[in-house]
């Protein structure tokens, strides 16, 4: 039996959960639900399932939830859907506080309901490759810039960017945090648009972040610096080009592995968490650990 799902929240993203539910095998798109009537009415109509404007009136026709609203509603509604014995994705960040992201792995672990975290760049291609090239980084450099598109901005960028990079990192180096630095302004909004994050591990090594959506164009690169190699990734062309030593000598080789879509892989893979009860890679602990460092660098910028 397919996994029946439903997507709370049809904006910009939202749109795309639904698309890939209704192309995916193992699962069942039953129901779209969102405040903007005319919306969820619409997409009903063109996947073929039910259309709701509350969130409620779907716990007993589906067994999993996407939540793609904004994140100051993620916690009510995750742990409405939690104590409803529900199995969720949340879009990142997972919610707009620490504590807020321990109650609801609270509630997750006395009612056995799986939340996963939509920290999409774990499913690129690139990374994935990435990870079995990783030995022990000293230095990590992290660039996401994106022009100025006037959504996300209900959030700082280190919680709409950098937490993206944040979450990559801290699945990179295997040590607690030692120290943050960070610098940061507002441009065009009243919250965060751009900022500079420099964190030391306690094994030594350094990451530095920039995020910002104010650039003239998007990029989106990782570079990890370690003994006798240097990763450099693209996560928009899906490559690492990969700079080694052998001997006296410095060589190269780029890696291009199949450029699958991350969302949807990412989907797929919380549906096998559904269907065989495992542990996401992306769990509501890892959203949280990635919120909590997002949250200490938005608040060094905020306090100086």
């Amino acid at each position: 039996m397919p996994v029946r799902v439903g997507v709370i929240g049809i904006g910009y993203l939202g749109q795309h959960h639904v698309r890939i539910y209704s192309e995916l095998e193992d699962a069942e798109l039953v129901a779209v639900v969102d405040m903007v009537e005319k919306r969820a009415d619409a997409f009903a109509v063109k996947y073929g399932c039910e259309a709701y404007y509350d969130y409620r009136d779907i716990f007993n026709k589906v067994d999993a939830l996407s939540i793609v609203t904004p994140t100051t509603t993620h916690y009510s509604i995750a742990l409405d859907c939690i104590r409803a014995g529900k199995d969720i994705l949340i879009e990142k960040p997972v919610t707009v506080s620490v504590k807020e992201a321990d109650e609801l792995i609270a509630e997750s672990e006395k009612s056995g309901c799986i939340i996963q975290v939509g920290h999409l760049e774990r499913y690129n291609p690139a990374v994935l490759a990435a990870y079995d090239m990783v030995r022990e980084p000293r230095f990590i450099e992290a660039e996401r810039l994106s022009p100025f598109l006037n959504r996300g901005t209900d959030v700082d960028v280190t919680l709409d960017l950098m937490i993206h990079d944040v979450d990559i990192v801290l699945s990179l180096v295997s040590s607690p945090v030692k120290e943050i630095k960070a610098v940061g302004t507002r441009v065009l909004t009243d919250k965060i648009d751009v900022a500079k994050a420099w964190i030391e591990f306690e094994n030594g090594c350094i990451a530095l972040f920039t995020a910002s959506r104010l650039s003239p164009e998007k990029q989106r690169r990782l570079r990890v610096f370690q003994r006798d190699s240097y990763l450099l990734l693209d996560y928009q062309n899906c490559e690492i080009r990969h700079y080694f030593r052998r001997g006296e000598e410095i060589l190269s080789d780029t890696i291009r592995p199949e450029n699958k879509e991350p969302l949807k892989e990412e989907l797929r893979d919380f549906i096998i968490c559904v269907e065989e009860r495992k542990r996401p890679k992306v769990s509501a602990v890892e959203g949280r650990d990635a919120l909590k460092i997002a949250l200490d660098i938005t608040k060094q910028i905020k306090t100086g």
